[in-house]
């Protein structure tokens, strides 16, 4: 039996991950109190300040916390109505996350092309596409925008569409928290907005997420569903069906910790951001790039290669041990989805795809953790190094 090619095997150097959990310090400290207040359920002053803590941040008047993203789409689904039937707009390029609440529902997705400027859904298409079904009386019951990889949404041009025609507007911004538009927190003026604090993002609960709104009786809602919509009896009584979606208290003293250091964690986001432009300054590589009057985050570092298949330099990195990922797979080419209607906002000429398509094809996420500007700078360098030797 032959032996593998030794110049195939990983380095067996430290892993560098795509995004892994940056703790602060007080987050231990935090537990340890909800544990010596026998607190640590979905219920409590852990999971009540952690709330307060979101909605001054965000500025965002009211807040749910819950166990995920995911979790708080559904809901919004949920309070904005929507029914078996009902269409649900979004864009295409986004996780499987933002969908699958309104699946949940018996919806009808509706996949849009994106904007090239921000990836996000484009309003111009979106504006077209509305007028056309105003015309055939077939509004969608919501619209869903994607924050996508710490960079909003054009949220007022599409509140002007979406409010011209009466349609709900909801932001996934589970990727985005931290990021400013227009001077204010990604989501602030839709009908809801959803955050993610998973593993990878940008600060974490070990999993959790929120709702948030400005409407007060949606999010008071929000937590009765949440909490397996229990009427107010002394045995168990529901009259509605509800669900298992509050977040912990452990978890929410976690956020609290996070919370402290968000905003440093947002500051070596976008200054990793901007080392992978310095090193590729040079290389037939561009960037998601910041938008005006906004403030990215960076989440994930993203690069559209001009000459390269993305998945030939992933496959490269992991020679290295480096995790890289490729952008997000198109929700209308997913098996899942092979039959949903997709809006495209133009087809190349010479290979026929469209813009988020060609997105997929060409873009890949770079390590992003917020560890690799700070105690683990030494790992960057391997990154660079290996980047640069593959340009």
């Amino acid at each position: 039996m032959s032996q593998p090619d030794a110049s195939s095997e990983p380095n067996p150097a430290r892993r560098v991950f795509l995004s892994k959990p940056h703790m602060g310090g007080s987050e231990r400290g935090l537990v340890d109190e909800v544990f010596e207040a026998n607190m640590v359920a979905p219920v409590g002053p852990a999971v009540d300040r952690f709330e307060r803590e979101l909605e001054a941040y965000t500025g965002i008047a009211h807040a749910a916390a819950l166990s995920s993203g995911s979790t708080a789409l559904h809901l919004a689904c949920i309070l904005a109505g929507v029914e078996a039937g009902d269409e649900v707009w979004g864009p295409s390029l986004t996780f499987m996350g933002g969908v699958s609440g309104l699946v949940m529902r018996g919806a009808i997705p509706v996949f849009f092309d994106c904007a090239p400027e921000s990836w996000g859904l484009d309003p111009s298409l979106l504006e077209a596409e509305l007028s056309a079904a105003k015309r055939g009386k077939r509004l969608p019951k919501l619209v869903i925008a994607t924050d996508l990889y710490g960079q909003s949404c054009d949220l007022d041009a599409l509140l002007d569409v979406t409010s011209a025609h009466g349609v709900p507007l909801v932001t996934d911004s589970a990727e985005a928290l931290g990021t400013l538009y227009k001077g204010r927190h990604a989501g602030k003026g839709a009908l809801m907005a959803a955050l993610s604090f998973n593993g990878n993002k940008i600060i974490t609960t070990s999993g959790g997420g929120a709702l948030l709104s400005d409407d007060g009786d949606l999010i008071a809602r929000a937590r009765f569903l949440a909490t397996q919509a229990r009427d107010p009896a002394p045995h168990y009584q529901h009259t509605t069906l509800g669900y298992n979606y509050r977040l912990s208290g452990v978890c929410a003293a976690i956020g609290s910790g996070q919370m402290q250091v968000l905003e440093q964690r947002v500051e070596q986001r976008r200054q990793l951001y901007h080392a992978y432009k310095s090193v590729l300054a040079d290389a037939p590589v561009r960037f998601l790039l910041d938008q005006p009057d906004s403030r990215e985050t960076h989440w994930l570092s993203v690069a559209f290669l001009d000459r390269h298949g993305p998945e030939t330099l992933r496959l490269a990195l992991e020679q290295d041990n480096i995790e890289a990922r490729p952008v997000w797979k198109p929700m209308h080419l997913q098996p899942l989805f092979k039959e949903a209607r997709f809006v495209a906002r133009w087809r190349e000429p010479d290979t026929n795809r469209a813009v988020c398509e060609t997105y997929f094809d060409r873009g890949i996420c770079l390590p992003s953790c917020s560890q690799l500007v700070a105690e683990e700078a030494e790992d960057f360098e391997r990154v660079a190094d290996a980047l640069s030797r593959f340009f």
